[in-house]
């Protein structure tokens, strides 16, 4: 997909500061510091639209991004970061909560793990709850520049079964240094678009 125009238009901590328009979004999820920022970046061709940052926890907010005046990604707060006070980690998880239980306009939750690594306890979690609650998810295994093309399978079999994907679930192997992937993530956000 060609993407003319991409902004930030709120950060939002609650259901009222949501924005009111009934385009479709995806919600992007992962563990702190896995690279949500560089997919979004890389997603939508802009160097610095989200910031990255080496310091995990970052974003605490719900950060909604306007894409082409069609859609939005929504970036959560990253999951599994232990240096945040107990409070802040509920207060974020009741905000996620909140927005993946009661947002209409959600056609899919984009999970991000690093295929470098199995999934951690916190990504077989989030996954877990997309699917208690119905929510259609996308898997981007990033960072599949940093693994010889030899042993991508093999780590690619091991976030699937690790996961426990269901069938119909997707999953693309990415990179925000190379590119590869994005095409692909591209056409499946298309098609649950248009679903």
């Amino acid at each position: 997909m060609k993407v003319n125009s991409a902004e930030i238009v709120i950060s939002a901590v609650k259901p009222a500061q949501y924005p009111e328009e009934s385009l479709p979004e995806f919600a992007l999820a992962g563990r702190s510091n896995v690279g949500k920022s560089s997919f979004i970046n890389k997603m939508l061709n802009r160097k610095n639209l989200a910031r990255t940052s080496s310091k995990p926890g970052k974003t605490q907010t719900l950060n909604f991004y306007l894409i082409n005046e069609m859609m939005h990604f929504v970036d959560v707060p990253g999951y599994g970061y232990a240096k945040v006070s107990k409070k802040e980690r509920e207060a974020w998880g009741r905000m996620i909560e909140t927005y993946f239980t009661s947002r209409e306009q959600l056609k899919a939750a984009v999970l991000i793990v690093d295929l470098r690594h199995p999934p951690t306890k916190d990504d077989i979690m989030m996954y877990d709850f997309l699917k208690h609650h119905g929510i259609r998810c996308i898997i981007i295994a990033t960072k599949a520049d940093k693994i010889p093309k030899t042993k991508r399978q093999k780590h690619f079999k091991i976030t699937k079964e690790t996961l426990e994907l269901e069938p119909g679930d997707d999953i693309v192997l990415f990179s925000s240094e190379t590119g590869e992937g994005k095409d692909e993530a591209w056409g499946i956000l298309k098609k649950y678009m248009q679903s």
